[in-house]
């Protein structure tokens, strides 16, 4: 059952358009979570369904009703915002409580409600204390209960986690997974700019860039295959190395030409339309290795920075004719210093390849 729909969905601040026609279905009870970097509209996005902001044209539907020109209060839509938005001379219970109270609900429910949306949080404990002696997790665990005790179809998380210390930030996010668990058929809509909270929370993320839609996908299909090059370096961390190549033969294997001359036979089908074509040859920091007698080349050059975390090995290395440095992620603690000289191999089934508009080959 579809939750949510946007259908060519525009925003306009007078001739300037912000938001390009989105579509999108969400299903009943999914977990969508909107990525993208400052500035792509994705808090637009996500304001315009909760009815804080007019939409321009196209049509916002909720179970199948447009909803256009409906109030916000009447959308059956709860938002949790960036900040907790507390109100400081009330308790715990009263802040929850409050939205309730003002639509006159008996008393009996509301005490129902709040004390269900405390322990599902955790707050039992905390409910007769006020925000100013509560730390910034649990503020930020009654401003969702707040929102958990309406009752609403649709769950809006707008960067909840950002002001939250790092220790924090875990912890809150375990708690809405589990929340997610807990409340299987509320749709729930997140904003962040985390991917981390995007890969390890969402049943499928929405990545966003200037206003349109990238790509929609769960977060391992997004890590796997990225359908462009901005998705590609978007979604992992360290992002996606790109390299530059040409199209030497094409077939069921692709013979590319890398920018180092090095000929590399990468297992994606290509047609003859893109022979002789430039490529933008992608590999993900983790798929690299140090390469051995035989291997193929994909890049070589000096080690600029090594970072040793223990379990893994980061290097930053210096390309010759390469804008940007080589990040290559090696498993364990290696014995690597800033000024040698390596070279770099990897599974050629892990290489992306992208076209000239940095399209993926797999996409086209």
């Amino acid at each position: 059952m579809t939750g949510l729909t946007l259908k060519n969905i525009k925003k306009a601040y007078g001739e300037t358009e912000v938001i390009h026609g989105v579509d999108l279905d969400i299903d009943q009870g999914e977990f969508i979570v909107f990525v993208g970097p400052s500035g792509c509209g994705k808090s637009t996005l996500l304001r315009m369904i909760a009815g804080l902001e007019d939409i321009t044209s196209g049509d916002l539907s909720i179970e199948n009703a447009v909803v256009n020109d409906m109030p916000a209060a009447m959308r059956g839509i709860a938002m949790v915002f960036q900040t907790y938005a507390l109100y400081p001379h009330m308790t715990v219970y009263d802040n929850m409580a409050f939205a309730m109270r003002i639509a006159k609900e008996p008393k009996d429910e509301i005490d129902r409600r709040v004390n269900e949306a405390a322990e599902m949080l955790q707050l039992t404990p905390y409910l007769g204390r006020l925000p100013k002696a509560l730390s910034g997790g649990q503020r930020q665990r009654v401003a969702i209960g707040r929102a958990i005790v309406r009752h609403p179809k649709v769950f809006l998380f707008d960067e909840p986690l950002s002001n939250l210390d790092a220790a924090l930030r875990v912890q809150t996010r375990i708690e809405i997974a589990n929340l997610k668990e807990q409340m299987p058929e509320t749709t729930m809509i997140y904003v962040t700019h985390d991917q981390v909270e995007a890969m390890t929370l969402a049943d499928r993320i929405v990545v966003l860039s200037a206003g349109r839609i990238e790509q929609v996908g769960t977060p391992l299909e997004l890590y796997t295959d990225p359908a462009n090059v901005f998705v590609a370096k978007f979604i992992g961390s360290p992002a996606m190395n790109m390299m530059k190549g040409t199209m030497s033969a094409t077939g069921e294997v692709s013979k590319v030409l890398v920018e180092n001359q090095q000929a590399i036979e990468v297992p994606i089908k290509s047609d003859e339309t893109l022979n002789g074509d430039n490529l933008h040859i992608g590999v993900r920091p983790e798929d690299f290795r140090l390469a051995e007698g035989g291997d193929p080349v994909l890049a070589e050059g000096k080690v600029l920075f090594v970072e040793s975390l223990g379990e893994v090995t980061l290097l930053h290395i210096r390309v010759e004719n390469h804008e940007e440095a080589i990040v290559a992620k090696l498993p364990g603690i290696m014995d690597l210093h800033k000024g040698e000289h390596i070279k770099l191999s990897a599974n050629m089934e892990k290489v992306h390849l992208f076209d000239s508009k940095e399209i993926s080959l797999k996409h086209r």
